[in-house]
């Protein structure tokens, strides 16, 4: 009878949290996405081209920031009330971004945004590991990732709609009632665990360098070769500054008390080796997908929500690549192969890539963007799941936001440079070929995919070989920096998944013996049994709830 009672209210209990945590990551997730296809409009109607790619730096930047610093404070307080104050900041960012007159203005939203949106993706990946053990994770896992296809599906389809109908702030607007949706649920059903410290000593030091750092990391690399030259002053100065603050970080995280990012951390193997292949995948990832709506609306000459349509593909992909090899990985416990393979596909798709033609075919296009989604799907959530099984529950929050700094340093290192060598390849290709006055009187910095197909033939030819030349070559520069990638995880250490959710890679005896049983219809109302067990000995103060 215990079976057939406690087993199901644990298991619904995990679920309901499980569909609250997904709503708060469609929630960020959807904001990396959904200004793609509106950026051509909304630059064009602030007149702002060349800031084009702040829109995109500015969220990634932030959200790369305080990774680091929510993980740790989760770890250390909770997470429960630091995932509520994260919706809240994202909600204000929302609100400056929807008001903005200027690209300063949405620029600044965007960053605030950002400051709330890192905390949601982080939180809610440590809250599913404060719940589920690592060898059932993989199913979950699989299912994040996809949610990250589904919001990268709807987001360009979103920001279409919007930018072709009631106007692209209610990117923006959308998300006041969703993020009071997920305030409210989160203050009505989510219990987890207290923090580790009753007076947590915080490392406010380490998480000052930090930003720095990793501002000044960005920041020359965006500017570099295009607002200033590689050997300018200010380019040298933040590069000299970069190095600075590291320097300085390592050596505060050295003697700190609860240091922001442990370098314990760097002793694990398997810690170090997909920690720089997630930082590899966030820069071919953003690098190669950021500006494709873009290209697709100069290019083949679509509208924002047809550019949204042909990223499809790609995304429908990745979801079921995601949720596939969760699968996979959950029911053989085996998963060393599934990532290497992932990020080979992944330097497949960006070779082909790096071969599209203004003349090249939508549907081809779109068969390459699906190659580039199966590699992304197999090797993204997989990764985090390898960090998280290498720490026990205590320091989960404090890996798995660490692992994630990297990748998003990654993802602005894509950002920023693929996007500073887009537009600087784009101004000059356009300054060289455009005749002067043949914009129809509007500048360079002005062009929207309406004023291009507006331009007679001969101009329009022009505009579209120049966008074409500017990104698609781009793209084999990443392919080396893959390989790299899938090399690296060839050395990856898989130990067992651990089965419990206290375990860090070794399993307890009774749910191995479980796992090994051949009723598969029983096994995980009993998993879930031990696992409301074990929540009842440690005591309310560790256990999981729904109220």
């Amino acid at each position: 009878m215990t079976t057939t009672t406690v087993a199901p209210t644990a298991r619904r209990n995990v679920l309901l949290v499980f569909a609250g945590l997904m709503v708060a990551m469609l929630l960020a997730s959807l904001d990396q996405t959904i200004f793609s296809t509106a950026l051509p409009t909304i630059v064009g109607q602030l007149d702002g081209v060349s800031h084009m790619l702040w829109v995109t730096t500015a969220y990634i930047l932030a959200s790369t920031i305080v990774m680091p610093v929510y993980g740790k404070l989760g770890d250390l307080v909770g997470r429960k009330w630091l995932f509520i104050a994260a919706i809240g900041l994202f909600l204000v960012g929302s609100v400056v971004g929807g008001m903005a007159g200027s690209m300063t203005a949405l620029i600044v939203g965007r960053a605030i945004q950002g400051l709330g949106g890192g905390g949601l993706m982080i939180l809610a990946q440590a809250i599913i590991a404060d719940v589920v053990p690592a060898r059932e994770r993989g199913k979950y896992s699989g299912i994040m990732g996809a949610v990250f296809a589904i919001s990268s599906v709807a987001g360009p389809l979103l920001g279409g709609f919007f930018t072709d109908g009631p106007g692209w702030r209610w990117a923006f607007w959308m998300n006041i009632p969703l993020g009071i949706v997920a305030i409210a649920s989160a203050v009505f059903f989510l219990k987890l665990p207290k923090g580790t410290a009753s007076k947590p000593k915080i490392d406010y030091a380490g998480m000052t360098v930090l930003a720095l750092a990793a501002t000044f990391l960005v920041l020359f690399t965006t500017w570099g070769g295009n607002t200033y030259d590689w050997n300018s002053p200010v380019i040298l100065g933040l590069i000299a500054g970069t190095v600075v603050a590291a320097i300085a970080f390592v050596l505060i995280e050295r003697r700190a008390a609860e240091p922001v990012i442990p370098l314990h951390l760097f002793k694990n193997r398997n810690f170090n080796l997909t920690t720089a292949a997630g930082l590899i995948t966030g820069v071919a990832m953003f690098g190669a997908l950021a500006y494709m709506p873009t290209y697709l609306q100069m290019v083949t000459g679509v509208g924002a929500t047809q550019a949204g349509f042909l990223m499809i593909p790609m995304m429908g992909a990745l979801l079921v690549s995601s949720v596939v090899s969760g699968q996979i990985v959950s029911r053989t416990g085996r998963y060393k192969a599934i990532p290497v393979v992932g990020t080979v596909l992944v330097a497949v798709a960006l070779t082909l890539m790096s071969t599209l033609l203004a003349t090249t075919a939508v549907w081809i296009i779109c068969v390459y963007l699906a190659i580039m989604g199966l590699g992304l799907g197999m090797s993204m959530q997989i990764l985090i799941l390898v960090v998280q099984n290498s720490f026990p529950v205590s320091q989960v929050g404090t890996a798995t936001a660490s692992n994630n700094f990297f990748r998003q340093i990654g993802s602005s290192l894509g950002s920023a440079v693929v996007g500073s060598l887009f537009v600087s390849r784009l101004t000059a290709s356009l300054a060289d070929n455009l005749p002067a006055g043949a914009s129809g009187g509007s500048n360079t910095n002005s062009l929207t995919p309406a004023v291009v197909n507006s331009l007679p033939q001969g101009v329009r030819d022009i505009i579209v070989g120049a966008y074409n030349e500017s990104l698609a070559p781009i793209f084999l520069y990443l392919v080396p920096l893959v390989l790299v990638a899938a090399v690296l995880l060839l050395f990856v250490q898989e130990k067992p998944l651990a089965t419990t959710i206290d375990g860090a890679g070794d399993a307890k005896p009774e749910v191995e013996q479980l796992e090994s049983s051949d009723a598969a219809d029983d096994r995980e109302p009993q998993l879930a049994l031990l696992l409301a067990e074990e929540s009842a000995d440690r005591g309310p103060s560790t256990g999981l709830a729904i109220a």
